[in-house]
């Protein structure tokens, strides 16, 4: 097997164990140890890419963003020009932001407790930084296919999503918390906005 392609396995292996613990134990008490027995790799195969659960939790924010992102540009490169289908491919991921059970909204609830570790600091402002970006390069590619509006504040749109998406999943950790504002809102809304009006 090549470099890489072990690279890819070991990853995948630890990626797989790690949410499928954060399902089943949640994030507080998972350890290496337990990250190392449900993966089957040797202590010394995960710390080659790891040196904490962090920098693992890390990667299940990260695969969920990359994930959504080359999702977006398939549909973008199989229907250049088109609105609908990029946008209904992005509301279908808007389901993710109020699951309670979703590995990525765990995990940012867990950390955002201990933002005051600069290891975890990190992680959150990627996450938040790498989803501002993603969606304003979204918005600017609708606008040079002349499907965006111009006039659609690219940067300050892009923040804006990412704020309302970040509260629908803090919304998830709330017990009882109502449901006036839905995902499927949200999708109604990105369209309304990104038409150049407003929904929802």
């Amino acid at each position: 097997m090549k470099q890489e392609e072990r690279r890819q396995q070991t990853t995948r292996q630890l990626l797989e164990a790690t949410k499928a613990l954060i399902g089943e134990k949640g994030c507080h008490v998972i350890t290496m140890k337990d990250i190392m027995e449900r993966s089957e790799l040797s202590k010394g195969a995960i710390f080659h890419y790891v040196k904490s659960k962090y920098e693992l939790f890390a990667w299940v924010l990260e695969e969920s963003l990359t994930a959504t992102n080359e999702r977006f540009e398939k549909q973008v490169e199989r229907h250049p020009g088109d609105f609908e289908q990029p946008m209904e491919m992005l509301a279908k991921q808007f389901a993710e932001l109020e699951d309670a059970g979703s590995p990525t909204n765990k995990v940012l609830m867990y950390l955002l407790g201990k933002e005051d570790d600069p290891a975890v600091a990190g992680v959150l402002r990627q996450f938040y930084e790498r989803p501002v970006l993603f969606s304003r390069r979204w918005i600017e590619t609708g606008q040079r296919h002349g499907v965006i509006p111009a006039s659609v504040d690219a940067a300050r749109t892009a923040e804006l999503f990412v704020i309302l998406s970040l509260g629908l999943r803090a919304r998830t950790s709330i017990p009882g918390a109502g449901m006036a504002f839905t995902a499927g809102h949200f999708a109604a809304f990105v369209s309304g906005s990104l038409r150049g009006g407003s929904e929802g």
